[in-house]
């Protein structure tokens, strides 16, 4: 849970997984499901060589026949759902209350933001901040990574707050810089 690197091309993918990126998650907004079975399968592929887990975002059938590790679904999604997933995942959280019921609901891990604002996502919540992941980060008990606005300058910032590690979208070509700033501020810890 270090540093997940959220992709949608093979390049990205590849440069992240060798810049120490832990996890690799597909990110492909909308696709059908065969699509995203289709385009995601070197991508599960590349994420096992490297030893990496390997998610995908926001289609349950689609990470089962892909054989990920985990889906990670947005708020709407876990609502769509009822509530209850019935495959690993991880959820999306923006405050500590919401973060408490995704732990109940049975989430292996959160995706806490945005810390900071993001140009990635145009429909994000107002930022949390520093003090927002760190809230988060007391109210449960299952590791929760940080995204949001993360990049190389401030993904220490977010593991001194509390998170396991971050998540980047961005920032996922200069994984080697953010890996190397997650691991020192882990070890300062």
């Amino acid at each position: 849970m270090r540093l997940h690197a959220l992709v949608s091309d093979l390049e990205t993918a590849r440069r992240a997984l060798a810049g120490g990126a832990t996890v690799l998650q597909l990110r492909l907004k909308d696709a059908p499901t065969d699509e995203a079975v289709a385009r995601g399968r070197p991508f599960a592929e590349l994420a096992r060589e490297a030893g990496a887990d390997f998610v995908v975002n926001d289609d349950v059938e689609a990470a089962r026949r892909l054989g990920a590790d985990y889906v990670h679904l947005g708020r709407a999604d876990l609502a769509r759902l009822g509530g209850r997933v019935d495959y690993p995942c991880g959820l999306s959280a923006a405050s500590a209350d919401e973060a408490v019921a995704c732990e109940r609901a049975g989430a292996a891990y959160l995706g806490a933001g945005p810390v900071w604002a993001t140009p990635t996502k145009t429909d994000a919540d107002p930022a949390i901040g520093l003090d927002g992941l760190a809230e988060i980060c007391r109210a449960v008990s299952i590791p929760v990574v940080a995204i949001g606005g993360v990049d190389a300058s401030n993904a220490a910032e977010c593991v001194r707050a509390g998170a396991s590690g971050v998540a980047v979208v961005r920032a996922a070509a200069d994984a080697a810089a953010v890996s190397v700033a997650v691991d020192a501020a882990l070890a300062a810890r």
